[in-house]
């Protein structure tokens, strides 16, 4: 299983973070431009709204809007709608500007530098996502999301032992997170450390039954270890309970490979 396919903010088009448009319409301040029209508020709200379904027009409103002194929500929609247009390297650059912009707001910032790693991630340049996530941690050491990001980024890297470093902390600090150990057994397989995998991946399960990643990655180990019956049946589950879902189309992949072996 590769890190990436477990990354739900780096698949497809990444989906903005509530609390990212919740701040932005905090601290906007209302332009005179639009007095007696829409407000700069609902203006923001339409301009992310509109990226889910056409992201294209988003973006040419946003430069409109922009161009009539729309600040910092206009910026923001224009980023975004370039990443859903998968424009990754221009999108994430301008994220990364606006993060360092002036603000009090520290959740705000800590936002748009996630956005930022994300859209380098999808550009593959997994250097440039470490970067943006590091900073993020230098404000919020003991943000367990920023750790699990970063972790995954690391192991893009193939810095396995740092993703591990980064899940462990993050374990310390929220031992109910499921996610991180599934992310950490994940680590453990390409460190060829399947004794630790386990213990993590039936943890993760433990904590969540039906947690689709961590069926599939104990499935993974499963079959390492020559379980090729428990293996398929972590990977049957899958299909049973979510097969419309992206990680059921792994699960499928490695089970037509384990069928090819058995014939």
């Amino acid at each position: 299983m590769r890190f990436k396919s477990m990354s739900c903010a780096m698949t497809g088009i990444v989906r903005l973070a509530p609390e990212i448009l919740a701040m932005m319409v905090m601290v906007m301040a209302v332009s005179p431009l639009h007095a007696g029209d829409v407000s700069p508020q609902d203006q923001y709200k339409k301009c992310m709204e509109m990226i889910e379904h056409d992201a294209e027009k988003a973006f040419d409103q946003a430069i409109e809007w922009r161009d009539l002194g729309g600040g910092a929500p206009s910026e923001h929609c224009i980023a975004a709608a370039l990443l859903a247009l998968e424009y990754y390297t221009e999108a994430a650059g301008r994220l990364e500007e606006l993060a360092q912009q002036p603000t009090d707001d520290l959740g705000l910032r800590l936002g748009l530098l996630r956005q930022a790693a994300q859209g380098w991630s999808l550009a593959e340049k997994p250097e440039r996502a470490y970067a943006a996530l590091t900073a993020a941690l230098q404000l919020d050491g003991k943000n367990p999301k920023l750790l699990i990001e970063r972790a995954v980024v690391q192991a893009d890297m193939g810095l396995y032992d740092k993703a591990v470093d980064d899940l462990s902390v993050c374990l310390s600090l929220d031992p109910l997170s499921a996610d991180a150990y599934t992310f950490r057994a994940s680590a453990y397989r390409y460190l060829d450390r399947l004794d630790l995998a386990v213990a993590d991946v039936d943890h993760a399960l433990t904590l969540e039954p039906d947690h689709l990643e961590a069926r599939l990655e104990r499935g993974i180990v499963r079959r390492l270890q020559g379980d090729d019956a428990g293996a398929r049946q972590d990977w049957v589950h899958i299909l049973e309970i979510a097969s419309g879902a992206e990680v059921s189309q792994l699960a499928r992949r490695n089970l037509e490979l384990l069928d090819i072996k058995a014939e």
